[in-house]
């Protein structure tokens, strides 16, 4: 009886978990886990292990933090694992030359799009910003390049009107974690992946998010602002000031039909929420949060400002 794969995983946060656990189900031997190193978190700034090294803890595998894998020793240390293959899922960490060609498999890749669009950090939120139909998910062998490696598996799915960066995530994340688990059965069977080359043409980067993207312009047409609030859920997060307050807006929709007042006006509000005039059409907000306080309705949010005044 053949022994099992041995698998090194990379990976980092919560959009990786799914693929670990889809490794440890597959019956392969996940002898390492890499991810970064613990970063401060939370508002006392305390070092805190990333999602996937919590998860690797608690399976009691062996975990690995280097900060880079550039270096000799690191390189070195990851070759004593003599792993088969090395599957990556948002690690962030780049894999040089001498990494990517360490296992006899190679290294895999589970990544948020359907390549060649929207190669790079921020895939799910550009797709949403793009205003795309749909996207998906590919399992990709590494190379050199980023994200141009040839596609082995894919998956797609349809961009609803109401998905935001958090609903599209965790569906790519399961995704991925289904097709990743469907290609570790077929080379654990002895099945050949065929890989298909990326195109030339449809190249897209999604480039990381930025906070200073979330404030919001009134000038923009709705429908975009519409889509900023949707894809910087839950983070950054869409703002903007609302009749001379900043508030975070958490859901938003794109109401059509002339404004009729300079952009950044409150034309409308109502229970369904406050319309807010911009530079094509109206935005309608349903939920926002004003500074130090929690989430709350636009209904709320009304009713807060007509309360009189404590005596």
């Amino acid at each position: 009886m053949p022994s099992p794969l041995r698998l090194v995983f990379a990976g980092t946060p919560e959009f990786a978990l799914p693929s670990l656990h889809a490794c440890l189900a597959s019956g392969a031997q996940v002898v390492a886990v890499y991810t970064q190193p613990d970063r401060p978190a939370g508002r006392g700034r305390q070092l805190a292990a990333s999602p996937v090294k919590q998860a690797a803890l608690a399976a009691g595998l062996v975990v690995e933090q280097p900060p880079t894998l550039r270096d000799a020793d690191a390189r070195a240390r990851l070759a004593a694992h003599a792993p088969d293959l090395i599957v990556v899922v948002a690690y962030g960490l780049i894999l040089p030359r001498a990494v990517l060609a360490l296992p006899r498999l190679g290294c895999w890749n589970v990544h948020a799009s359907l390549l060649p669009r929207w190669r790079g950090a921020a895939p799910i939120q550009r797709a949403i910003l793009a205003g795309d139909a749909e996207t998906g998910v590919d399992l990709m062998q590494m190379e050199a390049g980023l994200d141009t490696g040839p596609v082995l598996l894919e998956a797609r799915t349809p961009i609803g009107a109401e998905d935001t960066g958090g609903s599209l995530h965790d569906r790519l994340a399961a995704l991925g974690a289904q097709l990743l688990g469907e290609a570790l059965a077929r080379v654990q069977c002895g099945q050949a992946l065929p890989a298909r080359a990326q195109p030339d043409s449809g190249i897209e980067y999604a480039h990381k998010l930025d906070k200073a993207e979330a404030r919001l312009d009134w000038h923009e047409p709705a429908v975009l602002l519409a889509r900023k609030v949707r894809a910087f859920d839950p983070w950054p997060v869409a703002e903007a000031l609302l009749e001379g307050e900043r508030v975070r807006i958490w859901s938003a929709q794109a109401v059509p039909g002339a404004a009729g007042a300079a952009p950044g006006s409150v034309v409308a509000a109502s229970a369904e929420g406050i319309e807010v005039a911009t530079g094509d059409g109206r935005l309608r907000i349903r939920e926002l949060q004003r500074e130090g306080g929690r989430r709350i309705s636009a209904r709320d949010w009304l009713n807060a400002r007509r309360a009189p005044a404590a005596p």
